[in-house]
């Protein structure tokens, strides 16, 4: 996490701590644990504080060890479940687990009284969300996907409102996009200062900053094929490339050894958290297509080629990419074609082609907005029907 983000983050708390009564209205942000769910959160939660309103988030265990805007007494854990198998038993489990979280959300909601939920995707969603609404508190989901998620999809129908990152995600659907709304993925600060860098492209010459990354739990995929690819590039190529590289530790040996052999200046590391900082200073980032990744690669501008998770049951990966590959500001590769010999031809051909990376930058900044925390606090506050006088840090 950047300087810049650490110091909007606790100007946050502070300003919540001392400045907004306890009378004030609370908004509770529902979110599953992994940072696709909680860094837009977060960034509402920013938004909402400056507001003069106060936040809580509700989320599952794992969120115990994000380190963010949400301190631990602002944290409560609800006990939720994923579908994991159709047997009888998985089943069971599930909905004992979700009802258990139910019953506890239902004590949270008496015991708070939030003038509104919002929900950000995945299942520990599901009891805060299902519970506001039998209690008639206003409710709102926000799906960062351009394909509605399963537990957003379960709940769209119930909420009182829809907040969509990407447009046209519910055209099909008259009765859903009459109460839909789009504005974009709210950006942590971190990401907003490293939208502020411009896109320089590489010297015909000079360095070429590539970054790669698989999304925060890594993916072997990038271990598998990277390497190899980088090893079929033109030798001079070599001499030019800066290469930043997320591998899980099960994998770095291999890598590595790769990368030692090729003499190249690299830098790998299983995670890295100042990834807004490192997106910034890449000229080309090879990744997966999770909606967050690609809302930043968009905030930030900055040229990709996407590789979608195979598999995933709504192929909402693929279609992420697809909304930046259509902009111009990606090269979409399924998972099949992803060899070392089509990556290899793809870095060179990128390399060779400083004013075509420009043009990628563009297209993938025409996409990102910057303004999602804004619009969507809005679309929160009158979903919630309260009236606040706008507060902003000095």
């Amino acid at each position: 996490m950047s300087p810049f983000a650490r110091l909007e983050i606790a100007r946050a708390v502070i300003y919540q701590a001392s400045q907004i009564m306890d009378t004030a209205p609370l908004i509770l942000l529902a979110a599953g644990g992994t940072g696709g769910h909680l860094f837009p959160a977060e960034a509402l939660g920013v938004v909402l504080m400056r507001r003069g309103l106060r936040v809580r988030l509700v989320t599952d265990d794992r969120a115990l060890r994000y380190s963010g805007l949400f301190s631990r007494d602002m944290i409560d854990v609800v006990p939720s479940e994923t579908v994991r198998g159709r047997s009888p038993i998985a089943l069971a489990r599930t909905v004992l687990k979700l009802g258990a979280g139910g019953l506890m959300a239902l004590n949270l909601m008496r015991r708070l009284k939030p003038a509104a939920v919002i929900g950000f995707g995945g299942y520990p969603t599901l009891p805060p969300l299902l519970a506001a609404r039998l209690m008639g508190i206003p409710t709102l989901v926000h799906e960062a996907n351009a394909v509605m998620g399963r537990a957003n999809r379960f709940l769209s129908g119930k909420v009182s409102a829809i907040a969509t990152s990407l447009p046209g995600v519910l055209d099909r659907d008259p009765v859903l996009s009459g109460k839909t709304t789009t504005t974009g993925t709210p950006m942590r600060p971190a990401i907003l200062a490293a939208a502020a860098v411009p896109y320089v492209a590489p010297e015909p010459d000079g360095a070429l900053r590539l970054l790669v990354t698989g999304g925060s739990q890594g993916a072997r995929v990038m271990a598998d094929v990277v390497p190899y690819a980088i090893e079929q590039l033109p030798p001079e190529l070599w001499r030019r490339l800066v290469l930043v590289q997320q591998v899980r530790d099960e994998d770095m040996a291999r890598v590595r050894a790769v990368y030692d052999r090729l003499k190249l200046n690299f830098e790998l590391e299983p995670f890295f958290s100042d990834l807004p900082a490192r997106l910034a200073s890449s000229h080309l980032v090879v990744s997966r297509s999770g909606a967050g990744t690609v809302a930043e690669l968009a905030a930030i501008g900055r040229p990709s080629i996407l590789v979608p998770l195979p598999g995933a049951i709504d192929q909402d990966q693929y279609a992420n990419a697809g909304v930046l590959a259509q902009a111009g500001g990606a090269i979409r590769i399924v998972q099949g074609d992803f060899t070392p010999a089509r990556l290899a031809q793809e870095i060179t051909a990128l390399a060779g082609a400083p004013e075509r990376l420009t043009a990628m930058a563009e297209g993938a900044r025409g996409v990102g907005r910057l303004d999602a925390a804004d619009r969507l606090a809005d679309l929160v506050i009158k979903t919630a029907g309260i009236s606040v006088k706008s507060a902003t840090f000095q």
